[in-house]
């Protein structure tokens, strides 16, 4: 089983309702703790309420007190109290732990306040086992411009490394070309390129957290850390490729996540 530690998106398609239905998805019991509650849906995040720290604590300490939890994946935590709390409830954990630095919504609206970017790094990342910023995020994390190419990913990704996590998974998918790579980065070790055809669709809101929670429900089932990165990179690749049948709302609609078990009369 898995834990995600995460806001909650109204609308379904990212935070803690797509981590869940991605466990779900991939055959893993997925628990849950919510830091905050969003009201978005596939056009705007209207309104965020952070959940009070000890309702954030209580509810990860009430999981790992009862539940034998294999993997945890990290996702919104907008302010630096909150970053704190969920490393402290974490402290005595020691499965692997994936982060998803949300920093901005698909919509624009900025999720992490500018504060808890230092916390985040210096809290959470050295307690990694594996971080995947697209490339907006890795350059907020890093105080630089965001990069286009694999090369200047790669260098990123090193300097992300240098913050302390196990692993770096520089995800390419704002990157330009007609193929989408992603960088896996681990200290010591040659990097590994996951790369797929570029699909043009607006449907791709929570690929961020999708993909994260793909890995750590991977991580879950104990495979090695590549291998759950490229099932994971296959998996989302194909929920991208079906997400235009779902037809969700009118702007950013969400990834396909059941497009492996749904039969077409129940779309």
């Amino acid at each position: 089983m898995a834990l995600t530690i995460a806001g909650s998106d109204s609308g379904g398609g990212a935070g803690i309702q797509a981590d869940l239905k991605t466990f779900s998805a991939l055959g893993v019991y997925g628990a849950s703790a919510i830091t905050a509650i969003t009201a978005q849906n596939t056009r705007a995040v209207t309104h965020i309420h952070d959940i009070p720290l000890d309702v954030v604590a209580g509810q990860i300490a009430a999981v790992l007190d009862d539940l034998d939890v294999g993997a945890v994946k990290i996702g919104m935590l907008s302010s630096p109290d909150i970053v704190a709390c969920v490393a402290a409830a974490l402290a005595d954990y020691a499965g692997p732990v994936v982060v998803d630095p949300v920093i901005v919504a698909k919509s624009g609206a900025k999720l992490l306040r500018e504060e808890a970017i230092a916390a985040l790094k210096e809290q959470l990342l050295p307690r990694a086992t594996l971080i995947t910023p697209n490339l907006p995020e890795a350059a907020s994390l890093l105080g630089e411009d965001p990069v286009r190419d694999t090369g200047a990913a790669e260098r990123q990704g090193h300097a992300l490394l240098a913050l302390g996590p196990g692993a770096v998974l520089m995800k390419g998918g704002h990157a330009e070309g007609a193929e989408c790579t992603d960088l896996l980065l681990v200290a010591g070790e040659p990097p590994l390129a996951f790369t797929a055809e570029r699909l043009h669709t607006r449907n791709t809101h929570g690929t961020g957290c999708t993909l994260s929670s793909a890995i750590a429900a991977g991580l879950a089932k104990g495979l090695p850390l590549a291998r759950a990165v490229a099932e994971a990179h296959s998996w989302l690749h194909a929920a991208i490729a079906a997400a235009d049948t779902l037809q969700v709302g009118s702007g950013h609609g969400p990834v396909h996540h059941f497009h492996a078990l749904w039969r077409e009369e129940a779309r």
